[in-house]
């Protein structure tokens, strides 16, 4: 079995020296990896594509060349950078887990696992990344595209996620001794361009000869997942208040829950059901003679649909109110996420 498993990785590694991508946050074959470099490139990455984490890893790096001037930076100003990204939690976690590095750890990264792990905003595959990647740590993270070469090249048949503790195990004991960084770098890059979801390319593969899914002749079923669950779709309300200056009125999200810390125009609560516009209007940001706007807004996050009706309302200038008020020139300036930018849009075309 172990060698079995080196020569497993010898192949890797031997296909990963001819093939490697070249990417703005890899070091170069040989050089020491930067670790704000790696955690910033791997949180950019959880549930987002590497064509467009390029852009946004490029545009911070320029602007906050280092984690403590990621630490410095206003929070508002990581969230607007972040705007496109979406899962707008790992922004926030972003900017905790810099403070804490440069005030904590004089601006350094912890070299290990369990510490890396009690960082904000880091997880077990995170923790496991930036170890071997950063600080040659043997360890063994286990993302997407691992995930899937380790679940074909052993046929593993259980659906996840129920089968993730055995694809680990597994992923653990293919990991090599040496170059472990280049390893799971190797590991991710099959998954990406080799091994992928759907028509998989079989014939290049570095592990092909040792691949029990492959001989099987139906690599796709690997791994095998259990039935999505139907989305539940949550509807509300969206209060369109516009002062006798022209201005609309925002605010800014609680800091825990979706979307937390982010700029919305206010609206209610997001519930299952028929929305009620008499119960929302209970949690107007004031009493107004709302009109409701032709349409729905509609988005769909992670794990249900949303269905927004939009009502509109004026106050007078001087109305004392919790929020932000922005002319229509302004809104560029504040962090909206796509939802409250759909929001804005339709408002603006039944208004004007």
């Amino acid at each position: 079995m172990a060698s079995h498993n080196l020569n497993i990785s010898e192949n890797v590694l031997s296909w990963y020296d001819r093939h490697r991508r070249h990417l703005p946050w890899r070091a170069a074959p040989g050089a020491q990896a930067d670790p704000y470099l790696v955690w910033l490139s791997e949180i950019m990455l959880q549930q987002t594509t590497v064509a467009t984490v390029k852009t946004y890893f490029e545009f911070f790096l320029k602007t906050w060349p280092r984690v403590t001037d990621l630490a410095a930076a206003p929070l508002d100003d990581v969230l607007h950078a972040w705007q496109g990204l979406g899962y707008y939690a790992r922004a926030r976690n972003l900017h905790k887990c810099a403070k804490v590095i440069a005030t904590e750890h004089d601006g350094r990264f912890p070299n290990n696992e369990s510490d890396l792990l009690g960082l904000p905003g880091i997880g077990p595959y995170t923790a496991a990344a930036i170890a071997a990647i950063a600080f040659g740590q043997k360890a063994s993270p286990v993302d997407g595209n691992i995930e899937r070469v380790v679940a074909r090249l052993y046929a593993i048949s259980e659906p996840l996620p129920k089968s993730k503790p055995k694809i680990v195990e597994m992923a653990q004991s293919l990991t090599p001794d040496k170059r472990v960084g280049d390893y799971a770098q190797a590991l991710m890059d099959i998954g990406a361009t080799i091994c992928t979801p759907k028509k998989p390319s079989c014939s290049l593969c570095p592990l092909s000869d040792s691949c029990k899914a492959t001989s099987t002749a139906v690599p796709e079923d690997f791994p095998a997942r259990e039935p999505k669950k139907q989305k539940p779709t949550r509807r509300g309300t969206a209060f369109w208040l516009v002062n006798s200056e022209g201005e609309i009125l925002l605010r800014r999200r609680p800091e825990k829950g979706l979307l937390g810390g982010m700029i919305e125009v206010p609206s209610s609560d997001w519930r299952e059901g028929k929305n009620s516009l008499k119960k929302a209007f209970d949690e107007a940001p004031l009493t107004a003679a709302w009109e409701k706007m032709p349409g729905k807004v509609r988005h769909t996050f992670t794990h249900f649909h949303l269905e927004i009706e939009v009502v509109s309302g004026t106050c007078s200038a001087d109305q004392s109110i919790d929020g932000i008020w922005c002319r229509q020139t302004e809104f560029h300036q504040h962090a909206l996420p796509t939802i409250m930018k759909k929001i804005v849009a339709h408002a603006l075309k039944h208004t004007q």
